[in-house]
């Protein structure tokens, strides 16, 4: 697995006695997993490490990479590595938020520094292609606001049929213009009537005497929040469960990360869910804010009182 963090998806294969290794750059993860027993490579991958690893034997009839793909800053370097570490059947998996959700549903939260790129299904074939990478098969899944799950082999092995669901997404992608300049004009016009929209929720609510507090300090509700130049004076605080970020403040907005238990103590008429692709997880962790009449509240696209 490439960017296998601390393993968790790793372990599941050890307990089968499946063979093994992650790479993973991040030092505390990396450390994390090989408290697991896990065989961890701490490396950013690279075609250069594809063929180090290959040289020691190190070839994988699966590789797996979910939600790395935005995160490499040369992903034609990254992707031919992967050609390199495959064996001449093996399969590649990858999953990533797909672009056509980020345009459509004006996910614009979602995008920020650590992301490099925006993939649609067209765009990532050609990238592939360039590679010696061959896909075969997608799958739709709802991870992240709305993902593509795709499997590649390489271009002069494998053997796995193409199936019918790469040239249905293909042709929708087509259908919607994806490859046009028109599809992503406007985005930044509907990007700022969702802010608009957001402030003038949070302003009529400080006028109406209402407590608003946040769930979830992640990088989109701090994409969001500073691009609509929110502190204090709109939002109390933001509860978190890890322990890390308790205690804190939130970049740039300079909003207190606080612990579960102030929902309780304080009793807000509002709950902003920012982590808005975790709605339901949220709502069912929290359901008893409405004892005392509270409210969830979806501000991406655009303002939802649930």
């Amino acid at each position: 697995e490439i960017a296998s963090n601390d393993g968790y998806l790793l372990q599941y294969f050890k307990e089968k006695d499946i063979p093994c290794y992650g790479i993973e750059p991040t030092v505390s993860a990396s450390e994390a997993a090989k408290r697991k027993g896990l065989d961890t490579i701490q490396e950013f991958f690279s075609a250069k490490i594809a063929r180090a690893l290959r040289e020691r034997g190190r070839q994988a009839d699966l590789v797996v990479a979910n939600n790395v793909l935005a995160h490499v800053p040369n992903i034609n370097d990254f992707l031919e590595g992967v050609a390199i570490i495959l064996k001449k059947n093996g399969i590649a998996t990858f999953e990533f938020p797909h672009v056509v959700h980020l345009i459509r549903e004006h996910q614009f939260d979602t995008i920020y520094h650590e992301h490099y790129s925006y993939l649609s299904l067209t765009s990532l074939r050609y990238i592939l292609e360039g590679a010696g990478l061959c896909l075969f098969d997608v799958q739709k899944i709802a991870t992240h606001g709305g993902s593509l799950r795709v499997f590649v082999q390489l271009s002069d092995g494998g053997g796995q049929e193409v199936v019918a669901a790469v040239d249905q997404i293909l042709n929708e992608e087509e259908k919607m213009g994806v490859s046009q300049k028109r599809f992503y004009l406007k985005y930044q016009e509907r990007a700022e009537k969702t802010r608009d929209g957001f402030r003038e929720f949070l302003l009529r609510a400080k006028e109406e005497g209402k407590t608003v507090v946040g769930y979830g300090a992640a990088a989109k509700g701090n994409t969001l929040l500073n691009f609509a130049g929110i502190n204090t004076e709109l939002l109390s605080y933001i509860v978190d469960q890890n322990p890390a970020k308790q205690g804190k403040f939130t970049p740039g907005s300079g909003i207190p990360i606080v612990t579960e238990d102030h929902l309780r103590i304080n009793k807000p008429d509002y709950v902003i869910i920012f982590p808005w692709n975790l709605k339901r997880e949220v709502m069912d962790l929290l359901g008893y804010i409405t004892v005392w009449g509270g409210r969830f509240v979806i501000a991406v696209p655009e303002v939802d009182v649930l």
